[in-house]
């Protein structure tokens, strides 16, 4: 392959890629806003597309965020590489930050009292987990399935985090969706004067060379035509 790379990557150093790039977080992010700028489409399907991926990334919907926003994207005709761009919005350093200070706001709208512990939220992902196996083993045997950790991982932890980053998530994007629109459009718009810069000069330079071409093919028609020159091609006198 052209592109392979010389020294394959293994899955510890693919895995830090992910969570801390070679060249920065800043140098990351200004690479997805340069292809963001540079998308092939209008400011305002970039923009609805920037939009639905930075909600989609904010809200939980781990191993489905591309699905997620790439449906989104067709419910609002967005640009779709935009949308799944944007779902980048969030890191494994970020999104633990995030998670928990959305599940307390859900916490808070939805009046649970509970502590947001890692000791709760491990112990609700833990019997989360023993009931998915619990029911999947169950397919196969006589055991009867359970579902009380399920319920309790859905009330406590999975629709507060919804709830509570929905708001910050549908603000947020907002913002990002007016950024986008005006750099998008500033880009594109000195994108297309630079075209008309570059048209202007090669137009002005084809004119030169045909004025250029035009003044050597009078001068030779001129040299031919001219007294001397007729003179010595005619007969010798005796």
């Amino acid at each position: 392959m052209v592109f392979k790379r010389r020294d394959p990557q293994t899955w510890g150093a693919r895995a830090r890629e992910m969570v801390w790039p070679r060249g920065g977080l800043k140098r990351a992010t200004q690479y997805v806003v340069h292809r963001m700028r540079r998308l092939p489409d209008s400011p305002q399907r970039v923009a609805r597309g920037i939009f639905i991926g930075s909600v989609i990334g904010f809200l939980p919907f781990p191993g489905l965020q591309f699905i997620v926003a790439w449906i989104g994207a067709r419910l609002v005709n967005g640009n779709l590489l935009a949308a799944l761009l944007a779902t980048l919005n969030t890191n494994p350093i970020t999104t633990p930050f995030f998670a928990v200070a959305s599940m307390s706001l859900g916490h808070w709208i939805l009046g649970i009292e509970k502590p947001l512990s890692a000791e709760y939220i491990g112990h609700a992902f833990a019997s989360a987990g023993s009931d998915l196996w619990h029911n999947f083993l169950a397919i196969f045997t006589s055991d009867t399935t359970r579902w009380g950790g399920l319920l309790q991982f859905w009330n406590e932890i999975y629709l507060p985090y919804f709830i509570g980053a929905l708001g910050p998530a549908i603000v947020l994007s907002a913002v990002a969706y007016y950024i986008t629109l005006v750099l998008v459009s500033a880009y594109q718009k000195a994108r297309a004067s630079r075209a008309r810069e570059h048209s202007e000069k090669r137009r002005r330079l084809r004119e030169m060379l045909a004025d250029a071409r035009e003044r050597i093919a009078q001068r030779q028609e001129a040299e031919r035509n001219s007294p001397e020159v007729a003179g010595d091609d005619g007969p010798a006198s005796p």
